[in-house]
């Protein structure tokens, strides 16, 4: 290649076709931390039952066991708060990797049966191969995240367009069903096991031991920094694989790379959490609306706004089935369905 064909640095490409916006992005990241401190006092103040403030700041630093409200923070409302912003940035960071590997907008870890084979995998480890401590149960969370995304994009790949977006979707609307009956099938087996599990059908931030919170937090740490390293290289992907190429890049360590951080996250915040869907779909779109294209800022504001995004639905749980409690991953499945069905149907329009 001759210098005058030679293909610009990919800084450079990055700038001018990802519609960097910098000043933009780091309002938006002042915003949104702004608004993730907001979200984590909220987690901590409202719940189904009132806890005065005084109670609530004495029992994050100082509680006094004598003192009900103090013991409800320290024992119920920081474990649960923590599992929020553990799960949240996992999965909002996930979507927006598989997103940008993809280049499919509809993908999510929730749509595309991987939260499901992770659940599924966990039920199994616990309630039938007697694995009940979160150092060993983990691994299998990993596991049946792998296994499921392989089955997903294998079935979205058949055929002679290859593995198109409302493809993938299917594929993985299909996987997650048959995943989800064959984890209630499990947990049906006794009314023991299925009392003190069913938390593994929709996903909640409730009952999580700090033991649990201890495993998992390692490997989310290691796949939010894979991800945020990643950004650069989803940038060159999102112009297409051959101009990637052109530009240096490794386009098959990148999907290794990323599946890597995908399966380390989604596997994670599951175990944390439970299958909570449509918190990766929905937070890569919102957020692209201050970032633009550029996958390092989008990656960045996703961390910051998907736990918000969890911590704000958990709350709202607690709030409008009281004196019960709403499972989170029903409120995320109802905030996330109404941009799910108008991305589908712009993507529709835009293929007429």
């Amino acid at each position: 290649m001759t210098p005058a064909t030679q293909a610009p640095p990919l800084g450079r490409t990055e700038r001018r076709v990802s519609g960097v916006r910098p000043v933009a992005g780091l309002a938006g990241v002042l915003g949104l931390i702004v608004l993730l401190l907001v979200s984590i006092v909220l987690s901590l103040t409202v719940g189904s039952g009132h806890v005065p403030l005084s109670d609530v700041w004495q029992g994050m630093f100082s509680p006094d066991r004598s003192v009900e409200g103090q013991l409800i923070v320290q024992h119920l409302r920081i474990p649960r708060t923590v599992a929020g912003l553990l799960a949240g940035a996992a999965l909002g960071l996930a979507g927006a990797v598989i997103q940008g590997v993809t280049r499919n907008p509809l993908a999510d870890p929730g749509l595309l049966g991987i939260n499901a084979g992770a659940s599924a995998a966990v039920v199994l480890a616990i309630g039938w191969l007697g694995i009940t401590a979160a150092n060993g149960y983990i691994w299998f969370g990993f596991l049946g995240a792998a296994v499921a995304a392989t089955v997903v994009y294998g079935i979205g790949s058949l055929g002679r367009e290859g593995a198109t977006p409302v493809k993938l979707a299917l594929a993985g609307q299909a996987t997650s069903s048959a995943l989800i009956a064959l984890t209630t099938a499990m947990l049906l087996k006794d009314t023991e096991t299925y009392d003190r599990y069913r938390f593994w059908q929709v996903g909640s931030l409730t009952g999580r031991s700090s033991d649990v919170l201890w495993q998992a937090a390692p490997f989310i740490g290691i796949g939010v920094l894979l991800a945020l390293a990643l950004g650069p290289q989803l940038n060159a992907l999102a112009l297409g694989d051959d101009v990637a190429r052109g530009l240096g890049q490794k386009v098959g360590l990148i999907r290794v790379l990323s599946a890597v951080a995908v399966v380390l996250l989604t596997g994670a915040a599951t175990v944390v959490a439970g299958p909570i869907a449509f918190v990766g779909l929905v937070v890569p779109h919102a957020v692209r609306t201050i970032s633009g294209a550029d996958y390092r800022w989008t990656l960045v504001l996703s961390l910051l706004l998907a736990p918000s995004l969890l911590l704000v639905s958990d709350v709202i749980g607690r709030i409008i089935a009281r004196p019960g409690e709403l499972q989170v991953g029903i409120v995320t499945a109802a905030v996330g369905a109404i941009p799910f069905v108008i991305l589908v149907r712009r993507r529709k329009l835009a293929e007429l």
